[in-house]
């Protein structure tokens, strides 16, 4: 029997495939696991408005950690706790945006606002998380630069081409461990599954860090097991090679 008790699970490139689809493959495996007693749980950076429509087709009522960790619930419908960015922190990345010329996006606990909501009034708001997209890669290294040397957020990314600031302290391991508290489990028992820098702190932590095929170079480097893609629903690989083997 498996010595892992629960799987968390990043949504976009990891769960999902690349039509933001759940496999059957990937359903399967998680209904199966459900009904053997695991813990199927997802991590995303995702805000819970958009995660739980994925979460309900499943039939899932588990804890979830969302906004890279900034929200945590005991289930899909309780708050356990939540973490907000200081605002002089959203003021400052926000002018950093303009200064250089930047699409930005930013989640709050009312919902996810952009550049093109340049007239809001950011103290009106409670922020979970900030992120910058360009496809500009010296543009990208430039803000990366600016913001670590502030050192007051933790910095990642969900895609090569953006950079997403949650306060400091704040991922979804930190948030997978206080599932654990709440649980009663170690992570020792926990396998973390996801492709981008948002999960790499999971994939550390956990009992086991698992990248997907289609991670990024320095997610698959610092994983125990590089699974198949999102599109060859490599999570029900994970599950039935790590959980359901008897």
């Amino acid at each position: 029997m498996s010595g892992y008790r629960l799987i968390a699970l990043d949504m976009d490139g990891t769960l999902l495939d690349e039509d933001k689809k759940i496999s059957a493959e990937n359903k399967a495996a998680i209904q199966q696991a459900t009904e053997e007693g695991f813990i199927v749980m997802m991590s995303t950076g995702r805000g819970v408005i958009s995660a739980l429509p994925f979460v309900r087709e499943l039939g899932l009522n588990t804890p979830m950690v969302m906004v890279n960790g900034s929200e945590v619930w005991s289930s899909p419908d309780t708050l356990l706790q939540r973490t907000h960015l200081d605002i002089a922190i959203v003021e400052k990345l926000h002018q950093l945006a303009l200064e250089q010329d930047c699409w930005w996006w930013a989640y709050s606990e009312e919902g996810v606002f952009n550049r093109e909501k340049e007239e809001l009034d950011l103290r009106e708001q409670k922020w979970l998380k900030f992120g910058f997209f360009t496809e500009n890669e010296a543009k990208l290294e430039r803000i990366r630069d600016i913001v670590t040397r502030w050192d007051n957020t933790e910095i990642t990314n969900s895609h090569p081409a953006n950079l997403e600031m949650n306060p400091k302290g704040v991922s979804k391991a930190s948030g997978i461990a206080a599932v654990c508290k709440l649980l009663g489990i170690s992570m020792s028992e926990v396998i973390a599954v996801g492709d981008s820098e948002n999960d790499m702190a999971m994939i550390r932590e956990a009992g086991l860090g698992v990248a997907m095929g289609n991670a990024q170079e320095r997610v698959k480097a610092m994983a125990d097991f590089v699974t198949k893609t999102n599109e060859e629903s490599g999570v029900a690989h994970v599950i039935r090679e790590y959980m359901l083997k008897k």
